[in-house]
């Protein structure tokens, strides 16, 4: 079965694979919202703000995703991430993280700058393996502007910008 797909046609649902999924549920919510009665309508009409919302997510997740092939590989577990690099690597915590940048790196290859609230910095390629997963953590820091650190990956910055920065602690 699988060589009846052809590779290109398989790379591209690959990547639009989370967002068809969304679209699917969406539209099975439709379908039920417009033909069915009574809470048969309002699971269908549930269904299509939720397919939505997906959507919207598997669309910036698509967006932050860079196809890997990069320098090293990045591993997340329990909101720590780890980077083996070829050269370098590091940890870094995300529940001790102050400050996230994007830099373009002097030959032109970006990474995300992690600083620590102990001032440790882990640099990690944006295209190295595995860092697609890093959008998750990424978009739970707190007050956090997701469309504004796609626009700067997108856009590719000729100087370092820092994309979120933990807000600071008071006494008072």
């Amino acid at each position: 079965m699988r060589d009846l797909i052809r590779p290109e046609v398989r790379t591209v649902l690959r990547k639009w694979s989370e967002v068809i999924l969304a679209g699917l549920i969406a539209l099975v919510g439709l379908w039920w919202g417009l033909g069915s009665f009574g809470i048969v309508r309002w699971i269908g009409w549930t269904l299509v703000v939720v397919g939505a919302g997906l959507a919207v997510a598997a669309l910036q997740r698509m967006r932050f995703a860079q196809g890997g092939g990069g320098a090293g590989i990045v591993t997340i577990d329990e909101r720590r991430v780890v980077y083996y690099g070829p050269f370098d690597g590091g940890v870094a915590d995300f529940d001790l993280l102050s400050r996230l940048e994007l830099d373009p790196g002097a030959s032109g290859e970006a990474s995300w700058r992690l600083t620590s609230e102990t001032g440790e910095t882990l640099a990690i390629p944006v295209n190295a393996e595995g860092a697609d997963g890093l959008f998750d953590l990424f978009a739970a820091l707190p007050g956090i502007h997701t469309e504004e650190m796609l626009e700067a990956l997108r856009n590719r910055p000729d100087r370092s910008v820092v994309v979120w920065e933990a807000p600071q602690r008071r006494l008072h």
